[in-house]
């Protein structure tokens, strides 16, 4: 069994110097006085000067590791405040000094500790944001870009870095429809066509903006999530519960009509024509219920192509307002525009009853048309509650819908409709509340 360390506080050490600093003093003046008698006063003064010396050489070589001990606590503490914990200290007695270097040597371990598992989860997470397949981009006050993870650079600036770069010069050889959806404001979709390539599909994009303050200063978070591959997904499923649904439709109507039919037939062959009016006129009612189950799927399924003419907006917005109630904002654009009428009129009908069914109050629902120099924006926008990120991401898809008798071909059908016009949509939260629906037409 070892035996236990002999502990020495430095007060102890400090008043043992003291008192065998008193006994030289004593035995020094007690000496002069017998060699120097009656002059006790000049014994003492020898005695003090004899003793003055050992007395501060004593105390410094006491003091002085206590003294270097402090200048290296302080030495580490500044590391600590650098961030370099790598610092521990030796103390090779046991005394309050050397509790005070294990308390220190116990802080350092425990943040080195915590800083190893910083910096592990700091790899960690900077791996699975610049690998995410969603561009990510903080930008601070709307000035300088702070971060731009992989795929916002592939997406934004050819693979190059975007850390220092100004967002108004990165939006500018961006794609308009971005440089739309953020003008805009709030949380929404648009599109992208690749330049060069006049052939190429649409890719379709959702755009999500955070803000918050960090360091004191204002920042923004901008999320571009590539939904074109999520989407024709969901569409082929959508399509296979379309096929299913119909399938259904058709058996439950066709199976019936086929059974009178038969019956009808029976009839005749017996003579018997008084149920036969009856008969004739269940196979008529089940007969127009297809047709109109039918025809919603038919009108999206064979959209004709666009027959483009040149339109008065007074004359074609006034035609729109006696159909549906809506306020009109701003000042309508004096130069015509060049669309078909038909379909865009279905269109935008389409995207006002959606808005009235939004929970919007009908005077909050309004339509706006704006001419630029090579597209004619036409937003149709509420105050009703928005959409979620999930809904948003399949408004698109065609016969997907939230409401309970909604066929899900209002969206869809004005996407095609524009695409059909060479133009595009854009859906956006707006700021404080409701949803905007932007159809983008060339001019």
């Amino acid at each position: 069994m070892p035996l236990p360390r002999l502990r020495f506080p430095l007060t102890l050490r400090l008043a043992l110097v003291c008192l065998a600093l008193a006994a030289l003093a004593i035995a020094l003046a007690l000496l002069f006085v017998n060699l120097l008698p009656g002059q006790a006063w000049l014994a003492g003064l020898l005695a003090f000067a004899c003793t003055g010396p050992f007395a501060i050489a004593l105390v410094r070589s006491e003091l002085r590791p206590v003294l270097a001990m402090f200048r290296a606590l302080n030495g580490t503490v500044i590391s600590y405040r650098d961030g370099d914990y790598s610092f521990s200290l030796h103390w090779p007695r046991d005394d309050e000094v050397g509790d005070l270097v294990q308390a220190h040597n116990a802080l350092g371990d425990v943040l080195r500790e915590q800083r190893l598992g910083l910096v592990q989860r700091e790899l960690l997470l900077d791996t699975m944001v610049q690998n995410t397949p969603v561009a990510m981009l903080l930008v601070r006050g709307g000035g300088p870009v702070v971060f731009g993870n992989l795929a916002a650079r592939e997406l934004l600036n050819q693979g190059r870095r975007l850390e220092g770069m100004q967002l108004h010069d990165l939006l500018a050889q961006s794609s308009a429809s971005l440089r739309d959806a953020l003008a805009r404001g709030g949380d929404g979709l648009f599109t992208v066509r690749h330049a060069g390539d006049s052939d190429a599909e649409e890719e379709i994009y959702h755009l999500a903006r955070r803000q918050f303050t960090l360091n004191g200063q204002p920042h923004e978070l901008l999320l571009l999530r590539h939904l074109t591959a999520e989407l024709r997904r969901q569409e082929v499923q959508t399509w296979k519960k379309v096929i299913r649904v119909i399938s259904h439709e058709l058996n439950n109507s066709l199976a019936p009509v086929a059974s009178l039919a038969g019956s009808g037939a029976e009839l005749v062959r017996r003579g018997q024509m008084q149920r036969l009016p009856e008969i004739l006129r269940t196979i008529g009612e089940r007969t127009r219920h297809l047709e109109h189950f039918i025809d919603g799927y038919a009108r999206f399924a064979k959209l004709p192509a666009p027959r483009v003419e040149t339109v008065d907006w007074k004359v074609f917005v006034a035609a729109l307002q006696s159909q549906v109630p809506f306020r009109i904002a701003g000042t309508l654009p004096v130069e015509p525009g060049r669309f078909d009428v038909a379909q865009m009129e279905q269109a935008l009908l389409n995207l006002l009853k959606n808005a009235h069914e939004s929970g919007s109050a009908p005077e909050d629902v309004c339509l706006a048309v704006k001419r630029g120099a090579e597209l004619v924006m036409i937003e149709v926008a509420d105050r009703g509650s928005g959409m979620s990120d999930t809904v948003m991401s399949n408004a698109l898809v065609p016969f997907y819908s939230t409401k309970r008798s909604g066929t899900g071909l209002g969206l869809a059908l004005a996407r095609e409709i524009a695409e059909a016009h060479g133009g595009r949509i854009a859906l956006n939260n707006r700021n404080g509340g409701g949803l905007s629906v932007a159809l983008y037409l060339p001019v």
